[in-house]
C-alpha cells in the first residue's frame, strides 16, 4: 500500500507522484491537476495566494486520504496540495488515484477533491487584474478583504 499525502511550499512535480503509485496491481490511473485560472467570478486573475492552518491541514488531508482508501479499495494514492504565491497556470492540487479499475480510480479522485473543498484548512486570496485582492471560499465566491488590523 501507498498512500501520502502533503502540503507543499514549492511547485509539484507531477512525474514524481505518478511514479510513486505505478503498479502493475493497477489497471487504471486517474491525475488530477487544479491550476490557477486566468478567470473567476466574471473577474480577470493574476494570482493566488493559497494559506493554511499548517498542521491541521496535514492531517484532515491524511485523514481524507485514508477515507477514501477504505472506501474504494485504493492502495496506490498520493495527494499534494501546494501554498504560499502561486502564478497562473501553476498547479495548486495534485491527486493520483491508481486502482485495478477505472471506476473506483475516477471515484477515488472525485472523492479525494470534493473532500478537500469541504474540510481542508486552506484559504485562499486572489489578485485581480485590476489591483484588488479578495479571499476567496472553496466555492469560489469572492468575499472582502478583511480589514487590516490597526497598529
Amino acid at each position: 500500500m501507498s498512500i501520502r499525502t502533503a502540503i507543499v511550499r514549492g511547485a509539484i512535480d507531477v512525474a514524481a507522484l505518478l511514479a510513486e503509485v505505478e503498479s502493475t496491481a493497477n489497471g487504471a490511473t486517474i491525475l488530477f491537476l487544479g491550476h490557477v485560472r486566468e478567470m473567476n467570478d466574471g473577474r480577470a486573475v493574476t494570482g493566488i495566494e493559497y494559506s493554511a492552518y499548517g498542521e491541521m491541514a496535514e492531517r484532515e488531508l491524511a485523514a481524507i486520504a485514508s477515507e477514501c482508501a477504505e472506501h474504494f479499495g485504493i492502495a496506490h494514492l498520493v495527494a499534494e496540495h501546494r501554498l504560499g504565491a502561486l502564478e497562473l497556470g501553476d498547479v495548486s492540487i495534485a491527486i493520483v488515484a491508481a486502482h485495478p479499475h477505472r471506476a473506483e480510480a475516477y471515484e477515488a479522485s472525485r472523492f479525494v477533491i470534493e473532500e478537500v473543498k469541504r474540510r481542508l484548512p486552506i484559504w485562499k486570496r486572489e489578485g485581480y487584474a485590476d489591483g484588488a485582492s479578495e479571499w476567496v471560499n472553496a466555492g469560489g465566491v469572492a468575499h472582502e478583504q478583511p480589514a487590516q488590523e490597526q497598529q
